[in-house]
């Protein structure tokens, strides 16, 4: 099978990653970034990874090609305006959204259709350290594809998979979402609230406390909405995960950016109230995230 075409859209350390790690095995990637930065780009982009550090040409254009794969790798933020110049028909044969939470596949669905969105998740922790460079620091890298996806990508996770990627294709969607969301909202939220990696947050008992609970309350929610999740599982694994592991909510908010919070928080507290389960920890969480990220986007407002 010939390699596929891809486009990137979202430069930033998922988007720089997954074109690096597509480059590195054949495939033909362009990344798109803004207009003005389109003469200055590298045209060599540098991943550092447990994988190996990776220097590989990559296209880069303002606007999408015609391709066989559109990865949307925004935040979920900057999804709507991202979107705009994108036209809904002959950009791609499959679009392969890699965002936070759960709400983009309702957006990109009405716009593209059903049969060419293919659901998925990306876990790791991954970061744009400057144009073009970009790092990988997590010594895993999980990435899920709706089964929808396999005859046209199933030779390219295979792939990846050799590279040292860990790579499934997964037949129920609910479990797909929410097997991410029940790992990243727990430590997205207690990171960030309590501005520390998710070792010092294990290692308090009061943010523990509150991560655990989190992660129980998520879990509950993501089996009512049909997941096949377990919480006593999820905990052990987060148990297991790099002291030094920071997310991108926590990196956000210390930069005085808006937190991705409706996409990772909503989510939960919204089919938490459908289904009338209480989510004290999350509420907790979460307020306090808003307000952190309030408070720091202010610092910022006034020392610009």
């Amino acid at each position: 099978m010939p390699a596929l075409r891809h486009a990137i859209l979202g430069a930033g350390g998922v988007g720089g990653t997954m074109a690096a790690c597509l480059a590195h095995i054949g495939e033909s990637v362009t990344l798109i970034v803004r207009p003005q930065s389109v003469g200055t780009y590298p045209t060599e982009i540098r991943l550092e990874s447990p994988f190996g550090n990776i220097r590989v040409p990559v296209a880069h254009a303002h606007s999408v090609p015609a391709v066989d794969v559109l990865w949307i790798t925004t935040k979920a933020t900057q999804l709507d305006s991202a979107l705009k110049p994108i036209p809904t028909s002959d950009t791609a044969q499959a679009i392969v959204p890699l965002l936070n939470g759960i709400d983009h596949l309702a957006v990109l669905r009405e716009r593209y259709g059903q049969q060419r969105v293919i659901p998925a998740t990306i876990a790791g922790e991954m970061e744009r350290v400057a144009p073009g460079s970009f790092v990988h620091r997590t010594p895993f890298l999980f990435l899920n594809l709706s089964s929808s996806g396999r005859g046209l990508l199933g030779q390219m996770m295979a792939s990846l998979e050799r590279m040292g990627l860990e790579c499934r294709f997964i037949d129920d969607e609910p479990t797909l979402m929410w097997s991410k969301i029940v790992f990243l909202a727990p430590m997205a939220l207690s990171t960030t609230a309590a501005d520390m990696p998710i070792g010092g947050v294990r290692e308090d008992a009061t943010w523990r406390g509150l991560w655990e609970s989190c992660v129980r309350e998520t879990c509950a929610v993501a089996i009512a909405e049909g997941a096949k999740v377990d919480p006593d599982a999820v905990l052990q694994r987060m148990r297991q995960a790099p002291g030094a592991m920071r997310s991108s909510m926590q990196k956000d908010v210390d930069r005085g950016k808006a937190p991705e919070l409706d996409a990772i928080a909503g989510p939960i507290l919204r089919a938490g109230t459908r289904y009338g389960i209480k989510t004290p920890a999350t509420e907790k969480l979460a307020a306090n995230v808003e307000r952190r990220a309030q408070a720091l986007a202010s610092q910022a407002s006034r020392v610009v």
